[in-house]
């Protein structure tokens, strides 16, 4: 039977990973992967997080299934952090929470939904958008359509373009959406961008459907929900996916989230139940190590706040080495504007740079990077701030 499977080419990110680690220069940077790092250039497990565990084996009693949602005050503690309080869906009993395996699995299972309720569905994604969200929901049976984004020549959003294909949009389509911190571009929505976005969905009816994997690591955790929290007040169905990886550094743990916004009560009970079926299908029940650790975490005053104050410093971190990297590039040359690299949110960026000229960088310099130029800006340290730009110029 398995012979007649093809070998398939590495993933070119997890590709890039492993050509990193063989990589014997001491001076070898590695921008391509998208993980948070420290100025020591490691992925550390956060203050809270560290406590939490501490607290969850002293009250783990019992290594039985989890419901088949997930840990209760998980979700609850989950949407009211998407959410906030006193939102409108929430309080109309119109909003439901489920933990799955990270923000891939909530993307999946929000897919084998969708499919069940219109088989074939069109989702309409970004150009660019990040690379696994075409496997994962296009396998899943939808239809995946495209609308312009991010402009390459200004490096910026094409908002116009943008506008003007989802105004064409029949109705009853869904549109997928970056909530902050656009992977991979870095391009956010402005606020006044969010709101005719949802003056147009609410006119031609269509549905948003809300990537959120970087909640914290844009303007801040309240700030960041702004599209979505909106789209949700004046919307009867938004689908939000939300992954836990980057903002409480559980990536290894597969903590996400998947919440559904339904037109009515009654709508949100048959479709929960629709969703514990796609579930029981796929998983049958989520892990539980990281969403027992939010669970502890968003329950605790004291443990939330040392979560958001580090939270913060990662934000702050990453927003500096984007200023530090425009100066030292601005500086080394004039033939080349980086600047929009500083008005950025988020973790990436695009330089702008050939196929050649990335090769050149990782030939000649040990410095990893997908093709099309896409950076982890949190792959940088102050250290190696100055080599990285120097090595960039050389291949201008």
């Amino acid at each position: 039977m398995f012979e007649t499977l093809p070998l398939l080419p590495a993933d070119p990110i997890l590709g890039l990973s492993i050509a990193y680690a063989k990589d014997t220069n001491p001076l070898k940077v590695d921008l391509g992967v998208g993980v948070y790092k420290n100025d020591a250039g490691v992925t550390p497990i956060m203050a809270a997080v560290a406590a939490a565990e501490k607290v969850r084996i002293q009250q783990e009693t019992s290594k039985a299934y989890t419901p088949p949602a997930g840990y209760p005050g998980a979700n609850e503690a989950c949407t009211k952090l998407v959410f906030g309080a006193g939102h409108p869906a929430v309080e109309t009993n119109r909003v439901r929470t489920i933990q799955t395996p990270g923000g891939c699995g909530a993307l999946r299972v929000a897919a084998e939904l969708i499919q069940r309720a219109k088989r074939g569905a069109s989702l309409w994604v970004s150009t660019p958008t990040w690379a696994n969200h075409i496997p994962l929901l296009g396998s899943a049976g939808l239809t995946l359509k495209e609308y312009p984004y991010y402009d390459y020549e200004t490096h910026s959003i094409n908002f116009a373009a943008m506008l003007e294909t989802l105004k064409q949009i029949p109705r009853g389509d869904l549109v997928l959406l970056h909530a902050c911190c656009h992977n991979p571009s870095g391009a956010d929505l402005s606020r006044e961008q969010w709101n005719q976005i949802a003056d147009l969905c609410e006119a031609n009816g269509l549905i948003p459907f809300v990537d959120m994997a970087y909640q914290g690591f844009g303007e801040g955790l309240e700030e960041d929900t702004y599209g979505l929290r909106l789209l949700s007040s004046r919307l009867p169905e938004v689908i939000i996916a939300i992954s836990f990886s980057k903002n409480f550094g559980l990536y290894r743990e597969r903590a996400g989230a998947l919440s559904f916004v339904f037109a009515n009560e009654a709508q949100a009970n048959a479709g929960n139940s629709q969703l514990l079926s796609v579930t029981r299908a796929l998983y049958s029940m989520p892990p539980a190590h990281g969403a027992a650790l939010i669970d502890i975490i968003l329950h605790s005053d004291e443990l939330t706040k040392v979560w958001s104050d580090e939270l913060t410093l990662m934000r702050e971190r990453i927003a500096g080495l984007r200023v530090n990297l425009v100066k030292s590039l601005n500086q080394l040359q004039t033939q080349r504007d980086f600047s929009f690299i500083a008005n950025e949110r988020g973790m990436f960026s695009f330089l702008g740079l050939s196929v050649e000229q990335v090769h050149k960088l990782k030939n000649d310099y040990s410095i990893y990077m997908t093709d099309t130029s896409r950076i982890s800006v949190a792959g940088l340290t102050a250290e190696k701030l100055d080599y990285v730009s120097s090595a960039i110029v050389s291949v201008l």
